[in-house]
């Protein structure tokens, strides 16, 4: 009688844990949807729907069959350790640890499906709040607005002007600095012009330091060859 009360239960469970894990999957992409289809933030997200409602009423149902089976296992074992049941005891003890495994994977997958279901209701509530938060802020900062957006394009018109200015001074800069290296190339021209003018004037005064330069050249290279000669003789004649 335990055993089918318990199978009774599970099947109970199995049902409700199946609706409630729907319940959980339908509510996260009814909220995906509606963030999707109202991108303007101008919808919150949650309000009080039947999803919350039904939610609540099912949390509440599955927490009692787990209960009520907890009850159900609790009352198999008393059976299975009293004195009447000696030569079943081990039967018995597998299929207790059986439905005790049952138990603890359901309690398991509601508390999970719970967890998340929490978590995405919280995060919208989260959000709804962070929206009503930016319309009241848009709604009651229009002239604040209009102020910033004033002084911004001011800021633009006087950084325009700026680098206006310092395009003139560059430019100004770089044409002053082209006319210096024009007028020292004139003056580097006429110097060299002058140069070949006293050079085609004066060729004498040109042959006559070319020879000079020849006889230099000539003198040292006899002296050279003297002080060559003479350091040859000394040797030879301290080795002698």
């Amino acid at each position: 009688d335990l055993r089918k009360q318990a199978r009774q239960l599970e099947n109970e469970l199995d049902l409700k844990l199946v609706s409630f894990s729907k319940l959980c999957t339908s509510y996260s992409s009814t909220r995906d949807g509606r963030r999707d289809r109202y991108s303007s933030d101008t919808t919150p997200l949650l309000n009080g729907s039947s999803q919350d409602r039904m939610f609540e009423t099912m949390a509440v149902e599955i927490e009692q069959l787990l209960g009520k089976l907890t009850g159900i296992n609790d009352k198999m074992a008393e059976y299975t350790n009293s004195a009447g049941v000696p030569s079943l005891n081990a039967a018995l003890m597998h299929t207790l640890q059986r439905h005790r495994d049952i138990l603890q994977d359901y309690t398991h997958e509601f508390h999970k499906t719970k967890a998340n279901f929490l978590a995405i209701r919280e995060r919208e509530n989260l959000l709804g709040s962070v929206r009503k938060d930016i319309e009241s802020y848009k709604s009651g900062s229009g002239v604040n607005n209009r102020r910033t957006e004033l002084f911004l394009k001011e800021h633009e018109h006087l950084r325009n002007t700026n680098n206006l200015i310092q395009s003139f001074s560059f430019s100004s800069i770089a044409m002053a600095t082209k006319e210096n290296m024009t007028s020292q190339r004139g003056m580097l021209k006429s110097i060299q012009s002058k140069m070949n003018t006293l050079a085609n004037r004066f060729p004498a005064v040109n042959s006559l330091i070319q020879r000079i330069n020849l006889r230099k050249r000539r003198d040292s290279l006899i002296l050279g060859g003297i002080i060559g000669i003479c350091t040859i003789l000394l040797l030879l004649y301290a080795f002698h």
